[in-house]
């Protein structure tokens, strides 16, 4: 049964820094191909959860990352060969230098994404915890699961109770939906249940998506709205939108269907 259309994929190539929307992406077990392979560490913070984020530092999102080779870093180099031996392979991920990123600071430089400079400007000041430095992945560097998503009728709803609009860009997820005929946190229903997107890639829903300081934020300004949490909080246990692990590999584009399978 189809219950929806993905309305736009986002993809953060850096941690907490702006993200990029994408026409197409490629979807694998890991998350969104390029999605949150790099992130600045704090090298004297925990090392269960050792990143700068923009809830320490909100001028993060005004900062933002531009991959050099975008056209190698929408899908992995040996998608075709993964595709052809079937679903469940491992596709390879960015060969040496694929990946490498220039990204474009508040006051409009491009600076190389290993720039020292950079990581001097987004250190906070004042904070002195063992500096900083980069953290590189093939996997997603993500929270909680590899793939998020929230549908534009939740964003709606949230919209109507805060009384104010509401940037989708704070949500932060990969795949924005537009639902048929359904009403805001209707997403919630299908956690435990599996989604085909598109014609090939397959999700299961594995829970709500618990939210933070993070969605209070403005991406263009970093200036925070409180009460945007504190609805999500007093009105829906803290969560908005859903997150996923992918099943079944494959390429994703704006306009696919959302097929509920099962």
């Amino acid at each position: 049964m189809t219950v929806g259309q993905i309305a736009r994929l986002c993809r953060y190539p850096v941690k907490s820094l702006a993200g990029e929307t994408l026409e197409h992406a490629f979807v694998g077990f890991a998350g969104v191909y390029g999605d949150r392979i790099y992130a600045v560490r704090r090298n004297g913070a925990s090392k269960g959860f050792p990143y700068l984020t923009a809830r320490e530092q909100p001028e993060m999102l005004r900062y933002h990352p531009m991959f050099r080779h975008p056209d190698r870093m929408s899908a992995p180099p040996n998608l075709a060969e993964a595709q052809a031996i079937g679903s469940g392979a491992t596709p390879l991920y960015a060969q040496a230098g694929e990946d490498q990123l220039d990204v474009r600071t508040p006051d409009g430089d491009v600076l190389p994404l290993e720039d020292p400079r950079l990581l001097e400007r987004l250190n906070p000041a004042g904070r002195d915890d063992g500096g900083l430095d980069l953290l590189r992945s093939d996997r997603s560097l993500t929270d909680c699961r590899p793939l998020s998503l929230i549908s534009l009728e939740t964003i709606a709803q949230l919209e109507a109770e805060v009384g104010a609009p509401l940037d989708v860009r704070r949500f932060r997820a990969n795949v924005y939906l537009r639902l048929d005929g359904g009403a805001g946190f209707a997403e919630d229903g299908w956690v435990g249940r599996r989604l085909r997107l598109g014609n090939r890639a397959e999700i299961v829903v594995t829970g709500r998506d618990g939210r933070c300081k993070m969605i209070t934020l403005d991406p263009d300004t970093g200036a925070a709205m409180p009460d945007v949490m504190r609805r999500v909080t007093e009105q829906h246990e803290g969560k908005a939108g859903i997150y996923a692990a992918i099943v079944a590999e494959g390429v994703v584009r704006t306009g696919d269907a959302i097929v509920l399978v099962d």
